[in-house]
């Protein structure tokens, strides 16, 4: 009865969702962790969206960093706009 209630826990848990997405981004997860973070990717479309743009976001963050750009380096008005747009659009969905 207590692994279900964990299951039941994880399954309405977004904030411990999306630790767990984070964290798996910079070390692996235990095998615990992956199922729990299954069962509720598998009901959250909030946090399944959440987790495309954290991945996202890391991999343009790595990718600035690899690069080696300066600091004077600033987002365009006009694309912030877009992406401000796309959130709002994916948000409402």
């Amino acid at each position: 009865m207590q692994g279900f209630n964990r299951l039941r826990e994880i399954q309405y848990n977004c904030r411990k969702a999306t630790f767990l997405i984070e964290k798996k981004q910079f070390t692996p997860l235990t095998v615990g962790e992956r199922v729990e973070l299954r069962i509720h990717l598998a009901g959250c479309s909030l946090c399944r969206l959440f987790e495309r743009q954290s991945i996202m976001i890391n991999a343009m963050v790595r990718t600035l960093f690899e690069s080696g750009i300066n600091d004077s380096t600033v987002l365009d008005d006009d694309f912030k706009k877009q992406l401000q747009n796309r959130i709002d659009t994916e948000m409402g969905r």
